[in-house]
């Protein structure tokens, strides 16, 4: 005897199957997609100390090439973008000729070293209160409004100072205090220690701090994960009419140089906010150190090997540079070292800052990752 099924219930029955197959591909899915990244965070935590490792290393190749730098002939007493540390053609010197600072294999991984000098750009410690004429050239250079340099000026030396007094355009810790119920915080009454706590600055938007082309971007570029915070006291406003570069790309909170730059590695930006400097004459300044294909780092650079050299600069007044030579040197001392590390897929930036003190003496200054 055949019993049969209603219709209606066979229908049910078929939709109940389907719902609990959805289901169970839907954990099944879950549950291999939570395995795939809990095995790539053991996998992880196995290259720690081999990153670490990585890391390390590329500083060391760095201070090698920093130390092996101050021992070549006649390069010695001073620092240029066509050397190897800082990726330039570098000669054909025996010291450094194997030297490859980019894709060197070691163990499991391969790393990759980048050099910066830190007295490429004006040192903002040395913006003190009878000393803001480079920052206000800054300012103007990047182009905010000339009301608002005012407003930005004293607030920076508000920030830096270290009392409760505020300048008449300025702001302390009960303006910042009450600008953000939500975020509240304190003025640093101390010198800056990292260049982005000038985005807590009244008056600094992000268009004055990375420029109006990269204006928005989180702190430290790209991978940054710090942003500025959202204040009345420091609304967007208008972009500024400059060319695109901000405080970023001409102030580092540390130099070996006091109040000098180093003329053989300074940007034109850099070099415009000298007294008496414009872009045209910053320019030729880097044009002269440039060479023939005005191309920096290559082989037909000429560096300058003293600031007296500046003389032979086509259109550089006689009296400005005079004026100028106390604010340029042909030396740098510190160097940030930065390492691109990968194992298997698996990538890490360090980063580390050096003093180059002598040939024999680079200590480092502090290191840490990205």
């Amino acid at each position: 005897m055949v019993i049969l099924t209603p219709r209606k219930d066979r229908g049910i029955a078929i939709i109940i199957v389907m719902i609990v197959i959805v289901v169970l591909s839907v954990l099944a899915g879950g549950f291999a997609y939570t395995m795939k990244v809990e095995t790539k965070l053991a996998r992880n935590s196995s290259y720690e100390s081999d990153m670490e490792f990585l890391g390390r290393s590329g500083v060391e190749l760095g201070r090698y090439v920093l130390a092996m730098q101050l021992g070549l002939p006649g390069e010695g007493n001073y620092t240029a973008l066509n050397q190897k540390w800082a990726g330039g053609w570098g000669g054909t010197n025996e010291l450094l000729a194997d030297i490859d600072l980019s894709n060197n294999e070691l163990g499991p991984g391969r790393f990759s070293v980048k050099i910066v000098d830190m007295e490429r750009k004006f040192n903002l410690s040395q913006i003190h209160e009878n000393n803001t004429a480079i920052l206000e050239k800054a300012l103007d250079v990047i182009g905010v409004d000339g009301s608002e340099i005012s407003t930005i000026t004293d607030s920076y030396l508000d920030w830096t100072d270290p009392d409760e007094k505020t300048r008449p355009h300025g702001a302390e810790s009960r303006d910042y205090m009450r600008m953000d119920l939500k975020r509240p915080y304190f003025a640093k009454n101390g010198p800056i220690d990292d260049l982005s706590e000038l985005l807590l600055i009244k008056g600094v938007t992000p268009a004055v701090y990375f420029g109006s082309s990269r204006a928005g971007h989180s702190v430290g570029g790209p991978g940054g994960h710090r942003r500025r915070p959202h204040s009345g006291l420091m609304d967007e406003g208008p972009l500024p009419s400059g060319s695109g570069f901000g405080l970023v790309d001409l102030f580092t909170p540390i130099s070996g140089s006091g109040v000098a730059v180093n003329v053989n590695t300074a940007s034109t930006e850099v070099l415009q906010l000298l007294p008496g400097v414009d872009a045209q004459m910053a320019q030729a300044i880097v044009a002269s150190r440039n060479g023939s294909d005005n191309s920096p780092g290559s082989e037909d650079d000429i560096p300058f090997i003293n600031t007296g050299e500046l003389i032979n600069v086509p259109g550089l007044d006689p009296q400005i540079m005079q004026v100028i030579r106390n604010f340029l040197t042909v030396q740098s001392f510190l160097f940030e070292i930065t390492v691109d590390a990968e194992i298997g897929g698996y990538k890490r930036q360090f980063v580390a800052l050096v003093h180059r003190r002598s040939r024999t003496e680079i200590p480092i200054l502090y290191f840490h990752w990205k």
